[in-house]
């Protein structure tokens, strides 16, 4: 239910009625309206909204606040992995994906970027092979079906504040408690809306906000180097630049002082992860210069590759970091809210989506006082060794790519 008779805010809502004016909300004063929910999710990435979605279909009252005002159309993390595939055709989301993948040879994923696909055949499943698509259009995707499923969306609200209330007091393991809107939970301020729900998941990243506001310890290792992942257009390209999508080992390069992976995507797109041994002087947040980006085309596929223009950029590390716990009372951390490790096995996304589908039906059986005592907390029973175990994985492989002959000069290598 929705106070001072604001209606819900849905994706895509068009017009004076539906659309939200966060100016106008800062104008009438920090809060405006009161929103209450069964569930408040923190963050519209894929976690989030597959969350989002797994909560709808169940009958729960599912809210997510993304402080972005539209998405950012960036590929990122586009490799959907065979067991996410599953998952996803359980839940009728695979096909609308498929239609809009990116070709790809059928060849197997890989283990640090040894030239070995990986085969997933003894498996028995139907989807042997990772299926490339971009990251923006999995979004798109998933809130397309959770708001048509009854899930509600705010773009343009960062969470500023959060009041756990009971929450890191109550829902000891074993209890099960009746969760209603105006009962005991949290309460979210977030872009002039004050948020009462019974549960809060924060699925918003590895910066998490949620996180930081709780003061939650994320141990782990800081990172050992930058490295930038952009999507470009290229005007020309050499020999050396990769004509389709096959084995990572066929996108990958190394040349003078910097390492990469090109990954066609389309037409004049490419997807372009690189980085450098001597980027000691940038940090995370300084901007990506298109002048940068040219440079190390050049110096890794040759004067005749020539930049047409940058879609988008950033920079990551390989930092490795996890809570120790997912549950923090009636809080929840989801994805890289919970979890960040290295990007070099592909698996990121994936383990966020395979987060929400194992915590989606034990929230939702929780809130609607349908589950037994202790069944959410099997989900950080079963998910943190899931986690633990990817961060073990990331990291063995850049140790293995550091043993490998022509691959001293990673950075990435270099700190494993």
């Amino acid at each position: 239910m929705l106070g001072g008779g604001l209606e819900p805010l849905h994706a895509g809502d068009q017009g004076r009625g539906g659309e939200d004016h966060p100016q106008e909300r800062a104008h009438l004063g920090a809060v405006v309206s009161e929103i209450e929910t069964e569930v408040v999710i923190a963050g519209a990435g894929p976690t989030g909204l597959m969350l989002a979605y797994e909560l709808a279909l169940a009958g729960v009252d599912a809210l997510v606040l993304e402080k972005l005002p539209r998405r950012i159309e960036q590929v990122k993390g586009g490799a959907i992995q065979p067991r996410t595939a599953e998952l996803l055709e359980l839940r009728g989301l695979l096909e609308p994906l498929r239609a809009r993948a990116t070709t790809r040879d059928p060849v197997g994923g890989h283990f640090a970027m040894i030239p070995v696909p990986l085969d997933c055949t003894p498996w028995r499943t139907r989807h042997p092979y990772p299926i490339v698509v971009p990251q923006w259009v999995i979004e798109e995707v998933l809130e397309e079906r959770a708001v048509a499923s009854g899930a509600r969306i705010l773009r343009d609200t960062e969470v500023t504040a959060v009041d756990p209330g009971d929450g890191l007091s109550s829902g000891e393991p074993g209890e099960a408690r009746t969760v209603t809107a105006g009962g005991a939970g949290v309460t979210v301020t977030a872009g002039g809306f004050r948020v009462r729900a019974g549960y809060l998941v924060a699925c918003d990243g590895g910066r998490s906000t949620v996180r930081k506001l709780l003061e939650l310890p994320f141990p782990g290792r800081p990172g050992t180097f930058l490295a930038v992942l952009a999507d470009i257009r290229l005007y020309a390209a050499s020999s050396l630049v990769p004509e389709r999508i096959g084995h990572i080992s066929s996108l990958t390069r190394q040349a003078n002082g910097y390492w990469s992976m090109l990954v066609p995507i389309g037409g004049d797109r490419y997807r372009f992860t690189f980085g450098r041994e001597d980027q000691t002087d940038l940090t995370r947040d300084t901007p990506v210069g298109e002048e940068e980006i040219a440079a190390a085309l050049r110096a890794l596929y040759g004067e005749e590759t020539v930049l047409s223009g940058v879609d988008n950029s950033s920079r990551f590390t390989d930092a490795t970091r996890q809570l120790e716990r997912y549950r923090a009372g009636r809080v929840l951390f989801a994805g890289d809210a919970a979890h960040i490790h290295p990007p070099f096995g592909g698996q990121g996304l994936n383990l966020g989506v395979q987060d929400a589908i194992n915590l989606g039906w034990k929230l939702a059986g929780t809130v609607q006082s349908r589950a037994p005592g202790g069944l959410l907390d099997t989900y950080n029973t079963e998910r943190h060794p899931v986690g633990a175990q990817v961060m073990h994985d990331s990291l063995t492989e850049s140790h293995q790519e550091h043993k490998r002959p022509g691959t001293a000069t990673s950075p990435s290598h270099r700190g494993a």
